[in-house]
């Protein structure tokens, strides 16, 4: 089974809001959909739902086109929340749930499980507006996963999450896609998506600016990072060549720079310097990718 995104291309009368995207996730595959604000992911994620049909291509899943009749394959976590703050946890999901054609017995046993799994068994019958913003959040990602659907799609799901709460939905995250579920998601929180998924993709103003394995991208990237630690001042290397940034700190600094020939080069310089206790080449994060590649213009 795989998810088919062929040349989508999405107009909002004169504007164009998703511009000639394709990709191909395969079953039980983490991807990743990267861009600022505005750059095309929501809107990308509402054409697999099948909410809006692509002016242009197709979105197919097992050879399929994906509408609101398979609605049932597939979770949706959205970043903005959409749950009725005056109904219990409870009443929420077996709402929720039975529109997806589940039984009664068996939503209250999924509920069970996963109240549990989070830690927080006694929010059952608590009113979605007495729990706080990482909580609801939590049953926010239990309405998309309930159903135990073949797609999820999470759109920032790490928001508002301290890090113990993160850990744990991120821990879920990889027990449904090792359960086979093929799991599509944005965030903006760059460390996540280098923790989780293989291949991404990054949109910037409804376009692909960068796209592969997350892994080879990194690898052939030109911007290296070089971390020295050294008992003498560096403000001297701003000087050579191919250097675009010193973050400095009490007992170094780590420099940013165009490609491994200019790290050769400053490695010269310093080494007739004094003590140098530290000197390391590192592949660019994908924070420094993101900010070269999508970042500068501000998206519309």
């Amino acid at each position: 089974m795989t998810l088919i995104l062929n040349d989508i291309r999405k107009n909002f009368n004169d504007h164009v809001a998703v511009d000639g995207i394709s990709l191909k996730v395969e079953k039980g595959e983490m991807f990743g959909m990267l861009g600022a604000n505005g750059a095309g992911k929501t809107t990308s994620f509402r054409m697999i739902l099948g909410l809006l049909d692509p002016t242009r291509g197709s979105v197919t899943w097992d050879g399929e086109r994906l509408s609101y009749r398979r609605t049932k394959l597939i979770g949706y976590l959205p970043e903005e929340r959409g749950l009725f703050p005056k109904l219990t946890v409870k009443e929420q999901l077996i709402y929720l749930m039975k529109l997806k054609g589940m039984k009664n017995q068996e939503i209250i046993k999924e509920i069970k499980h996963w109240l549990d799994r989070f830690q927080v068994p006694e929010y059952e019958n608590k009113k979605i507006e007495e729990l706080s913003k990482g909580n609801q959040q939590k049953i926010q990602f239990m309405a998309a996963v309930l159903h135990k659907p073949e797609i999820l799609i999470l759109d920032e799901p790490f928001s508002g999450l301290d890090p113990v709460n993160s850990d744990m939905l991120k821990e879920a995250v990889l027990d449904l896609q090792d359960s086979g579920t093929t799991i599509v998601f944005s965030s903006h929180q760059m460390k996540n998506v280098e923790e989780l998924c293989e291949d991404i993709i990054m949109l910037k103003r409804g376009k692909s600016v960068l796209q592969g394995n997350l892994r080879e991208i990194k690898r052939s990237y030109g911007m290296k990072s070089i971390s020295i630690s050294a008992d003498y001042d560096l403000n001297f290397l701003e000087s050579i060549n191919g250097v675009l940034q010193i973050n400095r700190s009490k007992d170094g600094a780590v420099i940013k720079v165009e490609n491994e020939r200019v790290a050769e080069d400053i490695f010269y310089a310093i080494s007739d310097k004094g003590f140098v206790r530290k000197f390391e080449v590192e592949e660019p994060s994908l924070h420094d990718i993101f900010i070269d590649r999508a970042g500068g213009e501000e998206n519309e």
